[in-house]
């Protein structure tokens, strides 16, 4: 399945509030500014926040990321990386804290493919199913749950940044603004129909950091601006060329290194 069924899209709820479930990471470093920022400015009278699932980064043991965090940062900035989280965690800032404090109900989640966690999802009646860095790829099952479907956010322009670290190698390609992207979710990797966008400006040498960040917290914004408009009905979503698609993976050493040639810096 790609593209998208206009119709669930137009739908809107009705005039009540949208029910939303969030599915995301455990990154108390970038992802939780969405978060911070999400939880704050939502309007309570037309979005509905149902739950909030929190999966592991990575899925992988803890010495196997620190080796991927050595070659991405380097030396000295994997030191500086590893200081801030490790300071990050010993003042236990985490998202499930943070959905906690904001009054949210945190919904336990191995896999979001689980048929368990499918049928408890699918009894809590959402609207919309939102993936924000969500770890794993969403199939049919957990697709079709949601009442109108599920969104994704993306930190660049689709179909040319697909995959992982958009704004990285949006910087490393010399974009002027890095795009944020929310998309309707569909079997196929970042292949659904577009549902908003904004452009963030990025300098001719800037720093991973604050573009990460930046795009992090404005795109909150944006998904709450796509999600008042899914309540009301009024989204009109943009199918992709997929002709001009590209998949990004991870960077490699040598990608890091022509990073910082072209003047940018990673913190």
């Amino acid at each position: 399945m790609e593209g998208t069924d206009a119709g669930r899209w137009s739908m809107g709820t009705g005039g009540r509030p949208l029910r939303v479930l969030f599915v995301t990471e455990d990154d108390p470093l970038y992802v939780i500014r969405f978060f911070e920022v999400f939880f704050a400015e939502y309007p309570r009278d037309e979005i509905e926040i149902i739950g909030v699932s929190v999966q592991d980064a990575f899925h992988e043991p803890i010495w196997k990321t620190a080796k991927r965090m050595w070659g991405f940062y380097g030396p000295v900035d994997f030191v500086r990386a590893g200081t801030w989280y490790a300071t990050t965690k010993l003042r236990g800032v985490s998202i499930p804290r943070l959905a906690e404090r904001s009054g949210f109900t945190l919904v336990p989640c191995a896999s979001v493919n689980d048929g368990a966690y499918i049928e408890r999802v699918r009894a809590m009646e959402p609207d919309v199913i939102a993936s924000v860095a969500a770890p794993e790829i969403f199939r049919e099952p957990i697709l079709s749950v949601p009442k109108i479907g599920c969104v994704n956010i993306h930190s660049g322009r689709l179909p040319i940044y697909r995959g992982m670290m958009p704004n990285f190698w949006q910087l490393l390609h010399g974009e002027k603004t890095a795009t944020v992207t929310v998309h309707e979710m569909v079997p196929k990797l970042d292949a659904g129909d577009i549902l908003g966008t904004l452009e963030w400006p990025l300098r001719e040498r800037d720093v991973l950091h604050r573009v990460i960040t930046g795009t992090k917290q404005d795109g909150a914004r944006l998904m709450i601006d796509v999600m008042r408009k899914i309540r009301l009905g009024e989204i009109a979503p943009t199918p992709l060329d997929m002709s001009e698609k590209k998949y990004f993976g991870f960077p490699k050493p040598a990608d890091i290194r022509a990073l910082r040639r072209q003047g940018h810096k990673m913190l």
